[in-house]
């Protein structure tokens, strides 16, 4: 397996944990890098189900070693936590996961924070976990490192000029507590102790291994339209959720970087705020909400759903250099009789085929569909491309001329043995 890059390439929520346990197998390291506690990649191993927000998918791999890397935000008590649920669950983490020391804390003022700035203002949609909050002390350089966190002299006096900062602003613009400075190095500094084993400089043994030809995969979470830079801003997660972010959130050039495959679900999803121009009318929204459980794994939050959307994933193909996709949830869209393609965006009488950065345009759009026939046959148990229906086949045959790349990859469950490759 050459180093691939497996990303989402809508709004997030496309399934990227299934697909990154089976690209898993094959791979010697696994590396998140970007977001952090905000994402929830699920993985069905027969009567098991495994959320996983920090760690990377390959944990359910034995042998797999799994990095987190310099670009992702980490909740200390978060990760503890989910090492504790994978080890109750007879998975050994153990030297199995390495943290960059170059990785940025979450702490509790940066959740506080997330959840005021929600509160007082129009919604973004944030899980409320912190992330902002914590990306932006990054930007400004008032972050803690990891590497900070684990020395005694610097945590304590990282900590104590963030305290001077925020408890002033908690308390006089949000009218609420701020923090104690003894409490929290208590509690961060416990931690510490507990994170210490697995802190390294990730950069270096990523590095090392891909010039002993070992395979690596990168793990993105979100998706591309919720990326900061190129999504649908700001209604937007605050970290690079495009194949680029790879590079600069391990310390890996792209240069080492072989393949970058996205992944989509049938139809299109999104939570929380923002535009979405497909979403469906309330009475198919329940439906296909309903059969294809789209409540989230990180909030429990309802999702949006809508028919797919070519614009976005077109869009994606080219700012991710998508070499091709993954479609997961087919068999969500067995039971309908004729399905919905978006194939452009039609506003102020100019129609749209390249993704539009205004907002307003967005929310105003109205998007140009396609009609092709259903199949109204169970897929969940097809094996294969050609033992898909026929109007099936056809579908997928017309996504990829639409978004401009080939499908490698159908998942029709989800469980891992309900996936096949395309043309297999």
């Amino acid at each position: 397996m050459p180093n691939t890059v497996i990303m989402g390439a809508q709004w997030g929520d496309e399934g990227k944990g299934k697909v990154i346990d089976i690209y898993s197998a094959d791979a010697d390291y696994v590396v998140r890098y970007q977001g952090g506690n905000n994402a929830g990649h699920t993985v069905v191993i027969g009567k098991d189900e495994f959320i996983l927000h920090l760690i990377p998918s390959g944990i359910l791999h034995k042998g797999v070693i799994c990095v987190i890397g310099n670009g992702v935000v980490v909740d200390p008590k978060a990760l503890l936590d989910e090492i504790k649920m994978l080890e109750s669950k007879g998975i050994r983490v153990g030297k199995r996961l390495l943290i960059s020391d170059r990785a940025h804390v979450i702490l509790p003022y940066h959740r506080r924070i997330d959840e005021l700035r929600e509160q007082a203002k129009k919604k973004i949609g944030t899980t409320k976990r912190g992330i902002g909050p914590a990306y932006s002390d990054k930007i400004s350089r008032l972050g803690i490192r990891m590497v900070d966190l684990l020395e005694k002299d610097t945590f304590a006096e990282k900590l104590r000029a963030n305290l001077d900062e925020k408890n002033p602003i908690l308390e006089k613009i949000y009218g609420t507590e701020g923090f104690s400075f003894d409490e929290l190095h208590a509690e961060y500094s416990a931690y510490a102790g507990e994170i210490r084993k697995y802190v390294c400089d990730t950069a270096v043994i990523l590095n090392e291994a891909i010039k002993k030809k070992k395979r690596v995969l990168f793990e993105g979470a979100q998706g591309t339209l919720l990326g900061v830079d190129y999504g649908t801003f700001p209604f937007v997660t605050s970290s690079n959720a495009t194949a680029g972010g790879a590079a600069t959130g391990t310390g890996v050039g792209p240069s080492r970087i072989d393949k970058v495959l996205g992944v989509v679900k049938a139809y299109t999803t999104r939570v929380g705020e923002g535009p979405f121009p497909t979403e469906f009318s309330p009475d198919l929204m329940d439906a296909i909400r309903k059969k294809g459980k789209e409540f989230g794994a990180t909030t429990g939050r309802p999702r949006r759903c809508g028919w797919f959307d070519s614009v976005i994933v077109r869009y994606s193909v080219m700012v991710n250099g998508i070499d091709g996709i993954i479609v997961t949830k087919l068999d969500v869209l067995d039971d309908l009789d004729s399905i919905k393609i978006c194939a452009g965006y039609r506003f102020g009488g100019k129609v749209y085929r390249d993704f539009p950065s205004s907002i307003d345009v967005l929310n105003r759009c109205v998007p140009v569909y396609e009609e092709v026939p259903g199949w109204r046959k169970d897929t969940t148990a097809v094996t294969s491309h050609s033992g898909l229906p026929a109007n099936a086949r056809g579908y997928l045959k017309r996504i990829e001329a639409l978004v401009g790349t080939k499908i490698v990859l159908v998942s029709v469950g989800s469980d891992r043995k309900q996936t096949f490759r395309k043309g297999v």
